[in-house]
Order: C-alpha cells, then structure tokens, then sequence
C-alpha cells in the first residue's frame, strides 16, 4: 500500500530533495490531484521568483566592517555580532527555496528606484501569500476596522482599503509586512474563481512621485505608482489590462 502524499514530500519535490524512490508516487499524486499540482506549480514560481530577485545578493562584495579582521578586532561588536546572524539567516532561506521569501527588497543592486523598490516587495510578497489556502491574511475582513486602524498605526498614515467589488473582487483580510523601508502592510482580495489580487503600501520615504508603472515576476504582474507619503502596488496573476483597470480604481478611490 503506498504512503499518502504529504506537504513535506510536494515541498521535497519542489526543492529536488525527495528520494528517488518516492517521486513517481508524487507525480502520479499530482496527475490525479490537480489542486495540489497548481501548489506546486506556485511553489516552483516561488522559487524562481525568489532566485531572481536575490541571488545577485550572493554575487555582492562583503564590506569591510564585516570582514573577519574586523570581526576578531572586535569593531562595533556589539551589533556586529547581530549582524552577521542576520546575514546568515538571508544565505540560508535563499538555499531554502520554498520554505522562504524575501528579506531584500530591490531589483538587483543598490541603483533600483524607489518605485523599482515597492514593486519588487509587492509582487515577492504576493507570489508567497497568495498561494497560501488556509492562513493567507493575518486580519480577515470581518475585523476590517481593526485592520485598517492596526496597520495605519503601523505605517504611520492613514490607509484606506479600496472597493474592488465592481471588478469582482472581495477583500479577504490584510497583514503587515516587513519593507527596505520599515513596515508595509498587503490587503488581499479574492474572486469566485479563488483568484487573488494584493495591493501593497509601504512609506514613500523620498517623497518622490510617479505615473503607473508595470512590473513582473513570472506570470504576476503589477503596476505601481508612489504618491504623497505612500508607495503602492496591485499585484495578480490576471489580464494585464483587467489589472490596470483595477488600479486605476484603487488610485481613484485613494485619491477621493
């Protein structure tokens, strides 16, 4: 009798460590469970998506102040020490594939823009929690005051969450995330079909201004803009002009 397939043998599969004895069973598994294959296809996304964004980080000169010389003199060793673990723990989920996502926000060097910035986080962001079937939020919609008060607090202005029901999408619930920038925070909306579209905001720490702009990873795309002293971002894996049309409202409605 064969062994039921679980989420450690699909995540294994995912990052080319199941044993080679059990991968026929998972993709016979997945042949006939396609809920489970379109996780694993989100997954691998996830991954390429991630090997993309980051991997130029592994290719970046160490500085100086966190050198080993430095290290055994003993210069600023009461943050270096912090430092450096944290440095490890970003090589570490980088390794990681499936199990991580990003702890960079940019598009591969220090030159990226802000907006360049905001688009990066979103769309890392959305390609991890919007595949997520049981805890996709950290607020649900039903607790929206709480949600919108908790996450202005946070930001340190006061957000809106925009009507996206003319489009066909329902707010599920949001969470706050972690920014190059400090804290941002991700509303989450979903349609009949189950699919889903963030918007992202985050500090527009410059205070600079921009038109729409598009960006992708892999079949997510968004378009972003930064305005007054937030930046933000629609992402999803729909129509690119369905999407456009979508952030035109969420503009409008913020604008109003």
């Amino acid at each position: 009798m064969s062994i039921p397939v679980s989420d450690d043998d699909l995540l294994s599969y995912v990052d080319g460590f199941l044993d080679p004895g059990r991968v026929d069973e998972v993709e016979a598994w997945l042949a006939a469970n396609p809920r489970d294959a379109e996780r694993v296809r989100q997954w691998r996304e996830q991954v390429d998506g991630l090997h993309r964004l980051f991997d130029p980080v592994l290719d970046e000169t160490v500085p100086d102040r966190l050198g080993v010389a430095a290290v055994k003199a003993g210069a600023r060793a009461r943050w270096l020490g912090p430092l450096l673990r944290v440095a490890a723990m970003v090589l570490l989920v980088l390794a990681g594939g499936a199990g991580g996502w990003w702890l960079r926000g940019g598009t591969g060097g220090p030159a990226a823009t802000p907006g360049a910035m905001v688009a990066a986080e979103a769309l890392s962001a959305h390609v991890v929690f919007a595949a997520e079937i049981r805890h996709p939020v950290e607020v649900a919609a039903g607790e929206r005051a709480h949600l919108v008060a908790w996450l202005s607090k946070r930001l340190g202005a006061e957000l809106k969450v925009p009507d996206l029901s003319a489009a066909g999408f329902s707010l599920v619930g949001g969470r706050l995330l972690p920014a190059s920038s400090g804290p941002a925070a991700q509303f989450m909306y979903e349609n009949s079909d189950g699919r889903r579209v963030t918007l992202y905001l985050r500090r527009n720490t410059e205070g600079t201004e921009t038109a729409f702009r598009f960006a992708a990873q892999g079949r997510v795309e968004a378009f972003y803009w930064l305005d007054g002293p937030l930046g933000y971002a629609l992402s999803g894996d729909v129509d690119r002009e369905r999407l456009m049309d979508m952030a035109k409202a969420v503009y409008h409605q913020l604008e109003s």
